[in-house]
């Protein structure tokens, strides 16, 4: 049931998970709301309506909510025979297909697909093999070799080859910070920055220190007030220098051990849906919510233990005449490590790597179980006691919508592998109700409180999403693999905690229509991309959800 090694070429391997991730975006977004799939024979069978044209690919393990495992290759039927597809002509298919249902053409589509496929391969011929260690932090921060298996193109990345080879998290890279010597009048700064100076050698009396994403600042080292500035003396590039940093998951966060610090820089390269770049008011809303949010968070670890949000305490950037390219562009966001958080005895890792579908780290869930000894239900009943209330609670008694996507959560494991502790990251996702924040946020710049705020439908969807289809169904899907026909009885420990969570927070209506099956919400992730809009326009499919009582327990084959 475990997901096999990939032990072919790069290339092979490449081909074959861009086929398999095109599929999953084709059957959650297209074909599955219409009804046109079906599981038959050990197959599953596809349809695109528009096209009239049927594909099929091999099972390796059906699931109860559409997101199977497939084997082998994709194939298409003609003249009564299958015939095996590649991940070009799959790609042509599904383009074909979402050009005939929205009447409009995208022609970067196939393009960001090759980029994506053409960036897995890379990698693979860059990366060693992996070694038989200890799961680590950070190597499960630079795990993630396929990325997000619901996305078209989950690898696509702008920029040369060279620059995100040198800077990705998945060759492992560590490199210096670039530093700037600026005049004091010329940078803008908000928060509390005491870990950012510790870290920081001192600058000429009247100058401060802004350190820079050596990426960045090899694309924006053109910028004409950059230059100016430079050539006046009120700017100097004093080089790279101090210690190593380490890219995240994410790329643009880079994480210094020793330190234990993390900063979140801009990156004017788009990586999936998005340019990377610090908004002017995600600058300034990250230190408004870390303060807003410490005690909801000392509320939230007084009744759940170890839950921790790492905050983001301040920023510092660049402001020459108020150009906001610049002030956007090296903008570098403190997040506070860790360290502080860490029971004894826990090592943290990503939960994208511990969900991963492909086992390329020592964290991915297969592992922890074998290295552990442990009991995949037991696991996950405790991994479950951990992320689930503390979400839930912050919405309907906080009104605040965290962001809980894998990528998002770091999870503490203890000696034996079993989940201990749960740290919750990265705020630009993050939001409040505004019934329960209207004081707070009104105190805040339109220009900030506005991006803070969700309406009570969003706020859901987005919580509903990220916590049960984009985390809690993953992490439960890598579970399912180890063992045949284990995915009922892990969906029924989530409905028991979800039961539980409801009636601790008196019986929400939201959280009782999960409960009597009403579908998941799941991120259109290959219909957004389409439309070339970004991640805030985001629109949902719905999913068949397991969690009601009559739920079908089996897929018929």
């Amino acid at each position: 049931m475990t997901a096999p090694a990939l032990t072919d070429s790069p290339a092979l391997t490449a081909d074959h998970v861009t086929t398999h991730t095109l599929l999953n975006c084709l059957i959650r977004e297209v074909s599955g709301p219409e009804h046109q799939v079906t599981v038959h024979g050990g197959h599953l069978l596809v349809r695109l309506p528009r096209r009239d044209l049927l594909l099929r690919t091999a099972l390796r393990r059906a699931s109860l909510i559409g997101a199977h495992r497939f084997s082998g290759p994709v194939e298409r039927h003609e003249d009564g025979a299958w015939t095996a597809i590649g991940w070009r002509e799959l790609a042509a298919y599904v383009q074909d297909e979402l050009e005939l249902r929205t009447g409009t053409a995208n022609e970067e589509f196939l393009l960001q697909v090759t980029d994506s496929r053409e960036t897995i391969r890379t990698i693979l011929e860059h990366r060693s093999d992996q070694r038989d260690v200890a799961p680590g932090y950070l190597d499960s921060e630079q795990s993630l070799v396929f990325g997000h298996r619901f996305h078209p193109a989950p690898k696509a990345r702008t920029g040369a080859v060279d620059g995100w080879m040198t800077y990705g998290p998945e060759t492992g890279a560590r490199f210096p910070l670039r530093h700037l010597a600026v005049r004091r009048e010329l940078i803008r700064e908000e928060g509390d920055l005491s870990e950012l100076a510790a870290l920081l050698r001192s600058a000429d009396p009247g100058f401060v220190t802004l350190p820079v994403h050596p990426w960045q600042y090899e694309l924006l080292r053109g910028h004409r007030g950059l230059r100016e500035a430079m050539a006046t003396g009120d700017i100097t590039d004093t080089g790279l220098s101090g210690p190593e940093f380490a890219p995240t998951a994410s790329v643009r966060t880079l994480y210094q051990p020793d330190a234990d610090l993390f900063l979140k820089f801009s990156l004017n390269v788009r990586i999936t849906n998005c340019v990377r770049k610090n908004a002017a008011y995600e600058l300034s809303g990250a230190v408004a919510l870390s303060r807003l949010l410490q005690p909801v968070f000392a509320q939230l670890a007084d009744r759940f233990r170890g839950c921790a949000l790492l905050a983001e305490p301040g920023y510092r950037t660049l402001d020459v005449g108020g150009d906001t390219s610049l002030v956007e562009g090296f903008g570098v966001i403190v997040r506070s490590g860790l360290g502080p958080h860490l029971l004894p005895g826990v090592t943290p890792l990503l939960c994208a790597a511990v969900a991963d579908e492909h086992p390329t780290s020592p964290a991915q869930v297969a592992q922890l179980l074998t290295r552990g000894g442990g009991d995949a239900l037991a696991w996950w009943d405790a991994y479950l006691g951990l992320l689930l209330p503390p979400v839930l609670t912050a919405y309907f008694e906080h009104g605040v919508v965290l962001e809980p996507h894998l990528q998002n959560v770091v999870v503490g494991v203890r000696q034996d592998c079993m989940p201990a502790q749960l740290f919750f990251r990265d705020l630009e996702g993050t939001k409040l109700l505004a019934g329960h924040h209207r004081e707070a946020l009104a105190a805040l710049p339109d220009d900030v409180g506005g991006p803070l705020t969700y309406d009570a439908v969003r706020g859901w969807n987005r919580v509903a999403y990220c916590l049960l289809v984009n985390h809690t169904a993953e992490m439960l899907a890598a579970l399912a693999d180890t063992a045949a026909g284990l995915e009922p009885a892990l969906w029924g420990l989530v409905r028991d905690h979800l039961d539980a969570c409801s009636r601790t927070l008196g019986d929400p209506p939201r959280l009782r229509a999960l409960l009597s099956g009403v579908p998941l919400p799941a991120k259109a992730n290959l219909l957004l991309r389409w439309s070339r809009q970004a991640d805030r326009h985001a629109t949902y499919v719905p999913l068949p959800s397991p969690l009601g009582e009559d739920f079908p327990r089996e897929v018929a084959r």
